[in-house]
């Protein structure tokens, strides 16, 4: 796995096609995965890779907490798309689990079209259909990002923390969070949450948050990504 060279364009590619579908390298939070990928790209993506500008905009907002993130930064060849050869790394053979698929011939050999032949293909596609039958279903997922405002600097935000954190539904997980001034001595709350989509949206957010009517004054969406 790999992106390649990100000081290249087709790098930059593969990495804004790569999050195209995710908010960060691994995971649902910031961590030192980004940090190794953002360390290796010399300058910001273009306008067109939308994706990786937009990821890369957020990585740098996050500078001086770098050290902080979780998790252990690994050599860049062991984040990104399977398949991808890393130019700072020797490829590991493949594995003979990844190469199942390839190994079925689902049509078998035109010279040798007798009964064995028939019984040997039949079976084949048999195991093939029951292996593709149980991959697990993708649940559909998103990564929000939201801005929750007190009434005053006089708000306490820790309880108000406190509060949005207490919201707790089948399909929500609370992220971190932090305090970002918004003017007058006045600070807002800026929390992560990862939804299922099917279970969790962001009216009935809303509608629960701002029940806290003695600490929230509104709650706005600050960023929504598919995961």
């Amino acid at each position: 796995m790999g992106f390649g060279d990100l000081k290249s364009s087709s790098g930059l590619a593969l990495l804004n096609d790569f999050l195209s579908a995710r908010s960060y390298v691994e995971g649902y939070v910031p961590s030192q995965a980004d940090v190794a990928v953002f360390d290796a790209i010399s300058t910001p993506p273009s306008a067109d890779l939308c994706h990786a500008l937009r990821w890369y905009n957020h990585i740098k907002s996050y500078q001086d907490q770098r050290n902080s993130l979780p998790g252990v930064k690994k050599p860049l060849g062991h984040y990104g798309p399977a398949g991808v050869a890393d130019t700072t790394t020797v490829s590991a053979p493949t594995s003979k689990d990844d190469d199942d698929d390839d190994d079925i011939d689902l049509f078998g050999s035109d010279e040798e079209e007798d009964a064995e032949a028939e019984k040997l293909k039949e079976q084949r596609l048999a195991e093939y259909a029951a292996k593709k039958s149980k991959k697990p279903t993708l649940i559909a997922k998103s990564s929000i990002l939201l801005d929750v405002k007190p009434w005053d600097d006089e708000t306490d935000m820790s309880k108000l923390e406190e509060c949005v954190r207490s919201v707790q539904m089948d399909g929500l997980v609370w992220g971190q969070a932090k305090l970002v001034p918004v003017g007058y001595g006045i600070k807002k709350l800026q929390i992560g949450c990862v939804v299922e989509d099917d279970k969790v949206g962001t009216d009935i957010l809303e509608e629960k948050i701002t029940a806290f009517e003695d600490f929230v004054q509104s709650m706005d969406v600050a960023a929504f990504n598919k995961i």
